[in-house]
């Protein structure tokens, strides 16, 4: 197993770039989107269900308590998000199989545990990430700056359920990365190069 290098990321904190300049920085592979590709061909399901999936937080997954006893729900949704968590775990340890790489969020971290990749988690301040997401949009995908607050906090709370659902761990905790990178207020590709020199 080669150089893995893991990034979990807060909506709008430019993870996704940051992992993808470290790569081109690196000369090393770099897995996002493409694992929900891949998971569609693996399961048959389409990729905006998955992505939904994902993206969502698993509440419909867990037990409903009835008195002192649980009745688990064995329903279509939850076979279906099962496997996707499972192809999806598959095909992440695949990727890392085969070369060196950098895989953005999708529990890789913990799916990948024993081949002890560099956990990086990357966050900002709202404010920053607000502005992050506004200038990424189009003049048809104008919202407000209180719509894109919501957005990012529905988005943070989703992820760290989902990640949280399927590692039994904190998403964000410190304790849980090997190294953490505020960009707040940051221009990303300014500070790629420092982190390629300590991670090459």
């Amino acid at each position: 197993m080669g150089r893995i290098i893991t990034i979990g990321r807060e909506f709008g904190s430019g993870g996704r770039e940051l992992g993808r300049r470290l790569a081109e920085e690196l000369h090393i592979e770099y897995y996002d989107r493409e694992i929900l590709g891949q998971i569609a061909k693996h399961t048959s399901l389409a990729e905006e269900y998955i992505r939904n999936v994902v993206e969502h937080q698993p509440h419909n997954l867990l037990p409903i308590t009835i008195g002192r006893s649980f009745a688990y729900v064995e329903n279509y949704a939850f076979k279906q998000a099962q496997s996707v968590y499972q192809a999806q775990s598959e095909i992440i340890r695949e990727m890392a199989a085969k070369s060196d790489c950098v895989i953005i969020g999708r529990c890789a971290d913990y799916i990948l545990r024993n081949e002890k990749p560099f956990r990086i988690f990357v966050y900002a301040d709202l404010e920053s990430r607000v502005r992050r997401s506004m200038d990424r949009r189009t003049d048809q995908e104008q919202i407000t700056e209180k719509q894109m607050k919501k957005q990012i906090r529905d988005m943070d709370k989703n992820r760290a359920r989902y990640y949280e659902f399927y590692t039994g761990l904190k998403w964000g905790d410190k304790s849980n990365y090997d190294l953490c990178v505020n960009t707040t207020d940051t221009v990303i590709r300014d500070i790629v190069p420092a982190l390629a020199k300590m991670l090459g």
